[in-house]
C-alpha cells in the first residue's frame, strides 16, 4: 500500500481513495480488496482528472476478477465524480497470503 507524501500534493486524495477502496469486497473471500493487499498503487493525473489504479488478484484464474476491477472502477467514478478510472492489473509483484493487513488476517481467522 501507498505512503503518504507530504511533498505530493496529491497525496492526501490518493490516500482518501485507497480508504474509499475498502468499500470494494471480494465476493469470495468477503474481505475488502486494501486489507487483501490487492492494491499496489494509485496514480492520479489532475490534469486529464484520470486515476489508475494498480493492482492484482489473488490468481491469474480468479473467477470473480472482471467483477472486482469493474468494482475498483465503479467505486472510484462513483465517489470522485469528476475522475475516470482505469484498472492496470499487473502480475508482478506476485500476491501472497503475506500481502493481508493484519485486520485483514484477523477477518480470516488467521
Amino acid at each position: 500500500m501507498a505512503s503518504f507524501d507530504i511533498t505530493d500534493p496529491l497525496s492526501f486524495l490518493k490516500e482518501q481513495m485507497m480508504e474509499t477502496l475498502r468499500l470494494v469486497i471480494d465476493p469470495e473471500l468477503h474481505i475488502n480488496i486494501i486489507d487483501l493487499g490487492l492494491v499496489y498503487g494509485i496514480d492520479i493525473d489532475a490534469e486529464k482528472k484520470l486515476v489508475n489504479v494498480e493492482m492484482t488478484l489473488s490468481s491469474s484464474y480468479c473467477p470473480m476478477g472482471e467483477s472486482i476491477i469493474s468494482a475498483v472502477k465503479n467505486c472510484i467514478e462513483g465517489h470522485y465524480d469528476d475522475y475516470a478510472a482505469a484498472v492496470d492489473l499487473v502480475w508482478e509483484p506476485v500476491w501472497s497470503y503475506d500481502n493481508i493487513s493484519d485486520e485483514g488476517k484477523r477477518l480470516l481467522g488467521m
